[in-house]
């Protein structure tokens, strides 16, 4: 991918690719650090960890860990900003198509998209709705997480801990 982040994804000694999480698109603070869901107040980490994903709980500068639990991290759009209110629906669009790309490349079991509002414009789905999507990326299946950005409060960490750990169960 083309942008400030990198893919993080599993290389050669790595197992096969479980779930390959999408964000909208890095924020300015991972923009900086080069590390996924960075900011203070991103419940991406505390919510993989408490839903069993990973055996501990990581910092963002931990990332790397993940592609050895057949985890992997991608964005939608490579552009960072401060919102992802900020976004187009043209550059959102155009990430559905990458991501389409990348799974028939890479081919996770699930691609998890993290962002209900994000995956409606970027798959043309306006009633897609948080869980299990009845849509497939070749053999890919799909799951929309809430976002765990700080600014989606009605989205409790127990609520969204709860929402990963549905998926967790699916992606043994």
């Amino acid at each position: 991918m083309s942008g400030v982040l990198p893919d993080l994804l599993p290389g050669p000694g790595d197992p096969p690719l479980r779930v390959l999480f999408c964000g909208i698109n890095p924020g300015l603070l991972s923009a900086a650090t080069g590390h996924h869901f960075a900011r203070p107040g991103n419940r991406f980490w505390p919510a993989l960890h408490r839903s069993g994903f990973t055996p501990i709980l990581l910092r963002p500068d931990q990332q790397t860990v993940l592609p050895s639990l057949g985890l992997g991290i991608t964005n939608l759009v490579p552009r960072a900003t401060a919102r992802a209110a900020e976004l187009t629906a043209a550059e959102l669009t155009a990430g559905g198509q990458r991501l389409r790309e990348l799974t028939e490349q890479v081919r996770p079991r699930w691609l998890a998209v993290v962002g209900v509002t994000a995956y409606r414009t970027a798959f043309g789905e306006p009633k897609a709705a948080i869980g299990r999507v009845d849509r497939l990326l070749g053999a890919t299946r799909i799951w929309v997480l809430p976002n765990p950005s700080g600014l989606n409060a009605h989205w409790t960490l127990p609520a969204m801990t709860e929402e990963f750990g549905r998926l967790r169960a699916e992606s043994p």
